[in-house]
C-alpha cells in the first residue's frame, strides 16, 4: 500500500490531481488532513513563474516546501523548465511534476501540456532538463496520447530513462479532452512499459471506480481529481476501503458547518478578501450540492458581497437539508 518516491514513502497511493483554480494551498491542505499519499499544486508555467507574475510565485512559494505536496510545472523549453524546478527546488519543494497531460487550448496552444504528446523528442529534452536541474524525485503526468495512437507507453519508457520516478497517466487522450469515459485498460500498456510506479487518473470518484481502475490498469495507486470537489475526504475514504487505513470521519450538521467554516475563513485568508470571495465560491456550491441546499439559500450565499455574511449563512444552508431530512 505503498511506494517509494525519492526519500519518502507515498502511502496510502490515492493521490490529489492537480486542478487550476482548485487545489490551491487551503484545498490541499484539507485534503491532506483527512488523508492523502500525496497532493500536487496547480499547474505553473515555467515562462510566467521565471517573470514573477503575480500570483504565479506566491502559489509555489507557499506550497512547495509543505510536506507531502508535489509541485507541477509545465513549458515549452529546457532552459525555463529547468531554471524553474532549480528555483522551486530552492524554496524547499518535495517533489516537482512535470505537466504533459493539460487540454486546455490555451496551454496547447502555446505548445506545452498534451501538445508535447505531438514530438515525443522534444517532450524528452523537457524531462532531462528537469530531471538534470535538480535532486529531487520528478514525476510526469501525461495523457495516453494526442489522439488515438496511444504514445504514452513509449514516453513513460523515454522518461523512466531520463531519471523520472513515477508516471500519472489521465486514460483520455488530448482529443477526447474530458469526453467518454476513461480507458483504464489502456494504462495497463504503460505499467507494463517502466519499473517506476503508474498512477491511473480520470473518472476515479469512489472506492469502486478506484478498485474498478487498478484491476484494468494494474496501476500502483489512483489520483483523484473532481471526485475530492466539495468532498475533501474522498481521498480517504478510498485509501479506508483499498488498503484498511482508518475511516474517515466525514463531517455532517454541526461539523459539516465548521469544517467548511475554517476552509472558507483559510482561502480568504490566502487571497484576501475580496479575490477569497471569488475563489470560495465554487467550493462552497460544491458542498451546498451535497447537502442537498435549497435553492434560493444557495444563491444567497454565492452573492453574498462580504465574508461575515457568508460566514453567517453556512449553517442554514450546510444544516437545514439535514433537518429537514430528518
Amino acid at each position: 500500500m505503498n511506494f517509494p518516491l525519492g526519500d519518502r514513502l507515498v502511502t496510502p497511493p490515492v493521490l490529489l490531481a492537480p486542478l487550476a483554480g482548485i487545489t490551491d494551498l487551503p484545498f490541499r491542505s484539507l485534503v491532506s488532513r483527512f488523508g492523502a499519499g500525496l497532493v500536487v499544486s496547480e499547474m505553473i508555467a515555467s515562462g510566467e513563474f521565471l517573470t514573477d507574475r503575480p500570483g504565479t510565485r506566491e502559489k509555489a512559494e507557499l506550497g512547495a516546501g509543505i510536506e507531502n505536496t508535489s509541485v507541477q510545472l509545465a513549458g515549452r523549453a529546457p532552459g525555463p523548465m529547468a531554471e524553474a524546478a532549480r528555483m522551486v527546488a530552492d524554496m524547499g519543494a518535495r517533489v516537482i511534476d512535470i505537466n504533459m497531460g493539460c487540454p486546455a487550448k490555451k496551454v496547447t496552444g502555446g505548445y506545452s501540456g498534451s501538445a508535447l504528446l505531438q514530438d515525443l523528442d522534444h517532450a524528452l529534452t523537457l524531462i532531462e532538463a528537469v530531471t538534470g536541474a535538480v535532486d529531487l524525485p520528478v514525476t510526469l503526468k501525461t495523457r495516453l496520447g494526442w489522439d488515438d495512437t496511444h504514445v504514452a507507453p513509449d514516453l513513460a519508457r523515454r522518461a523512466e530513462g531520463a531519471g523520472v520516478r513515477m508516471v500519472v497517466i489521465h486514460g483520455r487522450t488530448r482529443c477526447q479532452f474530458y469526453k467518454g469515459r476513461a480507458d483504464w485498460a489502456a494504462i495497463r500498456a504503460v505499467k507494463e512499459a517502466v519499473s517506476i510506479p503508474v498512477i491511473a487518473n480520470g473518472d476515479i470518484t469512489d472506492a469502486a471506480t478506484a478498485r474498478a481502475a487498478l484491476d484494468a490498469s494494474g496501476a500502483d495507486g489512483v489520483m483523484v481529481g473532481r471526485g475530492a470537489q466539495g468532498a475533501p475526504w474522498a481521498l480517504a475514504e478510498i485509501a479506508a476501503a483499498l488498503y484498511g487505513t482508518p475511516q474517515p470521519q466525514i463531517p455532517e450538521g454541526a461539523a459539516l458547518t465548521d469544517m467548511v467554516a475554517q476552509h472558507y475563513e483559510a482561502m480568504i485568508a490566502f487571497y484576501g478578501a475580496e479575490l477569497g470571495l471569488r475563489c470560495a465560491r465554487k467550493h462552497l456550491g460544491w458542498y451546498m450540492d451535497r447537502a442537498g441546499t435549497a435553492a434560493d439559500l444557495r444563491r444567497r450565499v454565492l452573492t453574498a458581497r462580504t465574508p461575515d455574511e457568508v460566514l453567517s449563512l453556512l449553517a442554514p444552508a450546510l444544516e437545514a437539508p439535514l433537518a429537514e431530512a430528518a
